[in-house]
């Protein structure tokens, strides 16, 4: 009998001294290379969806991009151990995570494990540093997942190849998205201040020949009016100018004092906002002529290579004063 005990010790003992837990060191860097890649390529996908004017096609790409390196990360973490019984990480620092027993850690568990990572953090990064004085090695996950990283025979093949793939193609990724926001942004820009300029030159000019009309030349200083307006406003600027030959043909001549581009809204590629002062007359007769103003906002939108009036409010009507007064 006594011999059979000490058989049975003897193999407890050889067993126990057989199995190496992995250190918190190697274990820190197999995080990080499983992890961090992937991490740093969705930061910096939503960093810059945040930051930067999107369009249809850039949020696309950023979204896809994203969403493909989340997609990486959980097949390396939770799928490749199934297959090979190593993440890209773990076998870079020889690490193996297995159950108690010593049987590999499936899939579910894994992915179990990963989420239980949130009570190492939750318990001010305590549960992360368990392991340096844990008699074996464990996290907080690893005690609620049944789990152990123990330190193995690394693969036969050079991993070290394979992580370095991946660390450059997350940085490049990461460059690469921010170059191409930066040159968004630089051309958004660009578009911008050339729309400011063209509206600033241009806006006043375009609203003192649509609002000033001859009584002789009425009908084709109207049809020069209504080609200076998007469609959308055409049809009202239309009605406006049946009133005012059912009023009768005066002649009314406007010209900008003052003009300002509005930033709100902000100014786009497409689109401006101008608040106009005008001055102007009424009438050719001296004696009757009449001196008039008013203040008018005005939105204009880009069609192809053309700007356009797409509203006129009048914010002050028209006030008339007599050439004697």
């Amino acid at each position: 009998m006594t011999a059979v005990l000490d058989a049975d010790r003897t193999a407890s003992t050889t067993e126990s001294q057989d199995v190496h837990y992995a250190g918190w060191a190697a274990r820190a860097g197999a995080l990080a290379v499983d992890v961090l890649p992937a991490a740093a390529v969705v930061a910096t996908m939503a960093l810059l969806a945040f930051t930067t004017p999107l369009w249809g096609w850039l949020w696309w790409i950023l979204t896809v991009t994203a969403a493909l390196a989340l997609v990486a990360a959980a097949m390396n973490r939770w799928a490749l151990p199934s297959i090979t019984g190593w993440s890209l990480g773990r076998s870079l620092f020889g690490i193996r995570v297995v159950t108690r027993s010593g049987a590999p850690a499936g899939s579910v568990r894994l992915l179990l494990r990963d989420l239980a990572h949130v009570l190492d953090t939750l318990a001010l990064f305590i549960g992360w540093l368990w392991p340096l004085w844990d008699s074996r090695n464990r996290t907080f996950a690893d005690l609620l997942a049944r789990t152990e990283a123990r330190r193995v025979a690394p693969p036969q093949r050079d991993v070290r190849r394979p992580a370095g793939i991946v660390l450059l193609v997350a940085a490049l990724l990461c460059v690469a998205g921010s170059g191409l926001a930066y040159l968004v942004v630089y051309k958004h820009d660009r578009a911008v201040e050339a729309a400011r300029t063209q509206i600033a030159a241009e806006g006043p000019r375009m609203v003192e020949q649509m609002l000033s009309y001859g009584a002789a030349t009425m009908q084709p200083d109207f049809a020069r009016s209504l080609d200076l307006a998007t469609e959308a406003y055409r049809p009202l600027l239309a009605a406006q100018q049946q009133l005012v030959e059912k009023g009768g043909a005066t002649t009314n001549e406007y010209w900008s004092t003052n003009s300002a581009v509005l930033s709100d809204p902000p100014v786009t590629p497409e689109k401006a906002t101008m608040l106009l002062a005008l001055q102007g007359q009424r009438g050719t007769d001296p004696k009757s002529l009449k001196f008039i103003s008013a203040t008018v906002r005005v939105e204009f939108q880009k069609s192809g290579d053309r700007w356009l009036v797409n509203s006129l409010i009048v914010l002050k009507k028209p006030t008339a004063s007599e050439a004697g007064g």
